[in-house]
């Protein structure tokens, strides 16, 4: 990703290029690196727009800057922001189940707390059992039931910055 340097610091937005071909084909890069289709998809089109957006943005979970290059020289420049965050279907799907069957004891959670995130940036919680935001002073929260997890490592992923925290339960 490319580093933008403000007078507020640097701030990390991908920027996704399209060129257009004259056939209707397009190119993608994102920073410079290429971004190509599938094997067996063939070349991008424009229809094809859609899948490209998600496949730079990882299904549009960070922002980007997109500039599409027509062929007859006319650029346009859009920027997208992440959409509202999808419900874990796997998680509500479980707690249905032990609701319906009961469970003895409330869970107990695990707090894993870190900073290095950037405010309010989207941090991916892995074993990937959700998503948590970064507060206004970066520091990102997580809440972990270790029953379901076992003694394993938990790792903070920050969608946007790359900062990467690993953190053993237990």
């Amino acid at each position: 990703m490319k580093k933008i340097h403000h007078d507020s610091g640097p701030t990390l937005i991908p920027n996704l290029v399209l060129d257009v071909h004259a056939d209707g084909t397009l190119t993608a890069s994102v920073d410079g690196a290429p971004l190509d289709p599938p094997p067996s998809a063939g070349p991008w089109h424009r229809s094809s727009l859609g899948q490209i957006i998600d496949l730079a943005t990882g299904d549009r979970a960070t922002p980007a800057r997109i500039d599409v290059r027509e062929s007859d020289g006319t650029v346009f420049t859009d920027f997208i922001t992440p959409g509202p965050r999808r419900r874990n279907k796997a998680l509500e799907a479980q707690a249905a189940v032990e609701e319906a069957i009961g469970t003895a004891d409330p869970p107990v959670f695990a707090t894993i707390e870190e900073t290095g995130f950037l405010p309010a940036e989207e941090v991916a919680v892995a074993v990937i059992v959700g998503h948590t935001d970064a507060g206004p002073s970066g520091m990102a929260q997580a809440k972990l039931d270790p029953g379901r997890l076992g003694a394993g490592e938990v790792i903070l992923l920050g969608r946007t910055s790359g900062t990467l925290v690993i953190r053993r339960l237990g």
